[in-house]
């Protein structure tokens, strides 16, 4: 069984934590304030920015902000409210009830509201949106309200939630029969309260959460190692992944050791000692733990916890990945390297997908720190082509651009001639709702369309001597510490060129030293092109590395990147002889109206035509016709085919 240690590269953090903690010790009780990440976890070399310093400009990516901005400030708050307030025996002020995944029967309500919260704080953090700010703090005083009544509802002190505390006894009991995952939706709750304390500074959300942590802290700790490892075969979502998170912020180590209590052995087990056992499990349960296990590793120094997260990456993108970026069907993993005998209905899992590009950031944060050991090489673009393929051809299309609240599908369909909009109908069966649906689905497509920004650009927190831009979203980056804003323009991926304007206010207009670190896709044609202020840059442009530009960088200077792009093939792991089509990094899918398909297609790959040298536009002969292709990302309101018999 895993049983986490502390190792000797962690000793260093460790002190520096230790004689803050001794520092903070006033009249013999330990104080915890909040605390810098940097002086808890392992540094990184390349970290996020935080939200506030990054907005998007037009785009098809700020279309799908703006979708999903417009129902975060037009959902009904009250509505939202409801199922929390009748828990906990407060008034439900004549709201009416929601339906779906958060009608006062479902066994998992109140799972979505969480998602809500990261979407309002995330809005106010870039856009500096008032009404979400102000719906964000009203949402989290009403929760404190409910979690004040506890005692009058006969709960425990720091509950919350909108079902009884009785079925959080069940599922320890292993008695629980009703379909709950109880932590599964405690968790999202404490996530969406952790963004409001972090983006809004808001120290309501700060106790409430802090309440919750402890009435976890207090439930968990009266089982056994071995109750605890059973009661965790019911789905927990990242309980794991947030407690880490708390014990960052604030230095107290209660919280990790809680966080520990989460670790699930049966699955960490296989994956620290590098085994793909995935076949069988259900896929959107496993992920939040790999990325709480980064979070572990952060806290801890642990090389098991990386190693674990990043084995569990390396399964998954390469064995059990559909070329899309998806992954799993009917929400479960199969056996490794099994594509094309599973293109079905309920392929693609939207939360899976969510929840595996917040993996890769935190893995590529981890790969990017040239001070300790890596599973992934230092400089490669890996992590980022996948992120840029899941987010693009998965996430992107997953939103109705022709619906203003911007809902979603619960499962992207790529069996020959599917829908979006249309599947199982335990699945969702068409989009998502305003008040109708909540599944899981739309809540995490809620935080993926209002946080585009968040991977964009990465620095070197240590000294900031390094910025590094990973995806191609038009957007502008004010880096406070270097005094310089970075706006990125580009028609990407319609366009193949992307250009990076630097300015400075005349205060702090001098010439600044700093790498910049640009990827350059695996998936271009021959060498990436590198302009300075129009002279080629020499040396730099190979595929799947990370072209650098050392310099003494100044306001006005322009970067212009070329990523020259081809038409190629993403076989099947199972099947080379069939095949989804991609031009660069754009998956390509027939547009077959209402006509049905029975089967895979074939196509003739000398066929393919791109229309023009504009667009996204190629035709193709499938069957003895002429098929129309185009982005698989705009693939909507007709049958599509992704996957081709090849000839």
């Amino acid at each position: 069984m895993y049983h986490p240690q502390k190792s000797g590269s962690f000793a260093s953090c460790f002190l520096l934590l230790l004689s803050f903690l001794l520092a903070t010790t006033v009249a013999g009780h330990a104080v915890h304030p909040v605390l810098p990440r940097a002086a808890l976890g392992m540094g990184d070399a390349a970290s996020p920015f935080d939200m506030s310093q990054i907005y998007l400009t037009n785009s098809r990516w700020k279309e799908n902000e703006n979708r999903a901005l417009s129902y975060l400030k037009n959902v009904n708050v009250d509505r939202l409210l409801y199922n929390f307030r009748a828990n906990h025996k407060l008034s439900t002020q004549g709201a009416t009830p929601n339906k779906g995944w958060d009608a006062p029967d479902f066994p998992f309500r109140t799972h979505a509201q969480g998602h809500y919260l990261n979407g309002w704080s995330y809005c106010y953090a870039s856009l500096k949106d008032t009404t979400c700010r102000d719906r964000a703090l009203y949402f989290v005083a009403e929760l404190a309200k409910c979690q004040a009544n506890n005692k009058a509802a006969g709960f425990t002190a720091g509950y919350l939630s909108g079902f009884p505390e009785s079925e959080i006894t069940a599922v320890e009991q292993r008695t629980l029969k009703n379909g709950n995952v109880p932590y599964y939706a405690i968790h999202k709750t404490m996530s969406g309260l952790l963004d409001v304390w972090r983006h809004l500074n808001d120290t309501n959300a700060r106790t409430v959460l802090l309440g919750m942590a402890s009435w976890v802290d207090a439930r968990t700790s009266k089982l056994s190692y071995s109750q605890m490892q059973s009661m965790l075969g019911t789905e927990f979502g990242g309980m794991n992944d947030v407690l880490a998170d708390i014990y960052l912020e604030t230095g107290d180590a209660k919280w990790l050791t809680v966080a520990k209590r989460f670790d699930h052995a049966s699955v960490f087990d296989p994956l620290a000692s590098n085994k793909d056992q995935l076949n069988g499990l259900h896929a959107n349960t496993q992920v939040p733990k790999w990325i709480g296990a980064t979070k572990e590793f952060r806290a801890t120094g642990d090389t098991k916890y990386r190693d674990i997260a990043a084995n569990a990456w390396k399964f998954t993108v390469n064995a059990h990945t559909y070329a899309i970026g998806g992954n799993s069907q009917a929400e479960h993993f199969r056996l490794p390297n099994q594509i094309s005998n599973y293109l079905s209905k309920d392929t693609a899992e939207g939360c899976n997908t969510v929840n595996m590009l917040k993996l890769t950031r935190e893995l590529f944060s981890l790969s990017s720190n040239t001070t300790s050991s890596s599973p992934s090489t230092v400089g490669s673009t890996s992590y980022f082509d996948y992120y840029e393929n899941a987010l693009l051809n998965h996430l992107l299309g997953q939103q109705n651009s022709d619906d203003a609240h911007g809902h979603i599908t619960y499962f992207t369909s790529l069996n020959p001639g599917g829908r979006r909009g249309v599947g199982p109908a335990w699945g969702g069966g068409t989009w998502s709702t305003d008040y109708d649906s909540f599944w899981c689905c739309q809540g995490t497509a809620l935080e993926t369309n209002t946080k585009l920004m968040d991977s964009i650009y990465f620095h070197d927190a240590r000294d900031e001597s390094k910025l590094w831009v990973n995806q191609f979203i038009p957007s502008v980056l004010d880096w406070k510490a270097k005094g310089v804003k970075v706006e990125l323009k580009s028609t990407f991926p319609v366009g193949e060129t992307v250009d990076l304007e630097l300015s400075s206010p005349a205060s702090s207009g001098e010439a600044k030293e700093w790498s910049l670190l640009v990827r350059v896709p695996s998936w271009v044609d021959g060498k990436a092109e590198i302009k300075v202020n129009g002279e080629v840059v020499s040396g730099q442009g190979t595929p799947g590395t990370y072209a650098s530009v050392k310099r003494a960088w100044k306001s006005g200077d322009k970067v212009s990147v070329r990523l020259p792009r081809k038409l190629r093939t993403i076989a099947a792991n199972d099947n080379s002889g069939v095949a989804a089509l991609a031009f660069g990094p754009v998956v390509l899918a027939g547009n077959y109206g209402s006509e049905g398909l029975s089967s895979v297609p074939a196509l003739t790959l000398s066929s393919v035509k791109r229309v023009n040298e504009i667009g996204l536009d190629f035709t193709a002969t499938s069957g003895g016709r002429t098929v129309k292709l185009g982005p698989f990302y705009e693939a909507r309101g007709f049958n599509y085919n992704v996957y081709w018999a090849l000839k």
